[in-house]
């Protein structure tokens, strides 16, 4: 069967996406930590709403996603600076179970994470519909980018079968394509004799 190629963020989108969110007030903090999280470690937003503080450790960076689809656990690691950004949020987050909670404190709805990367993706200047699966993919295509290695986004996805990461070589193909065919795209010239 085949596959669509996924959509994903160019580096512009990507950087315009992150700036949108206002940290001055509690909700554009929680944003942008959903945002990061999902660019910077893949998830679905299911798992996203799923998380509890106690899931990160904020030490390490370590992120234990549990019961991720199809019941499985995964571990990924997040960065210093998505660390620090939600160390901030848990010092001005209201009580509750999740990590990421409304202003009262009670779970978020995955509509309103898929609202809300619209609206942010408006905000930003991003003239074309963004999800948070496309973040899910723009993620992915940005690891196999810098590792190269197909296997290695698989399990960061959560992937069963390694046939379903793979529509990400496709893109990679796209800018080996691009690469090429403006490589050494100067005039031939004969050598002289």
């Amino acid at each position: 069967m085949k596959r669509k190629i996924p959509e994903v963020l160019t580096d512009d989108e990507r950087a315009a996406l992150l700036e949108a969110p206002s940290t001055r007030y509690p909700t554009g903090l929680r944003n942008l930590c959903m945002l990061r999280v999902m660019l910077d470690a893949g998830l679905r937003v299911g798992e996203l709403v799923n998380l509890e503080p106690r899931d990160i450790n904020m030490t390490s960076g370590k992120l234990h996603v549990h019961q991720g689809k199809g019941g499985k656990d995964r571990v990924l690691w997040l960065g210093e600076d998505d660390i620090e950004l939600i160390g901030r949020w848990l010092e001005v987050r209201p009580r509750g179970k999740k990590l990421f909670t409304t202003l009262k404190g009670g779970p978020l709805d995955t509509r309103y994470i898929r609202a809300m990367v619209e609206r942010v993706a408006a905000r930003a200047g991003i003239n074309r519909r963004i999800h948070p699966h496309l973040l899910r993919h723009s993620f992915a295509t940005d690891l196999l980018r810098d590792t190269g290695r197909l296997d290695l986004v698989q399990k960061a996805l959560g992937h069963s079968s390694i046939q379903t990461t793979s529509i990400y070589l496709h893109l990679v193909d796209g800018e080996l394509e691009s690469a090429l065919k403006f490589f050494r795209a100067g005039p031939v010239t004969a050598p002289a004799i």
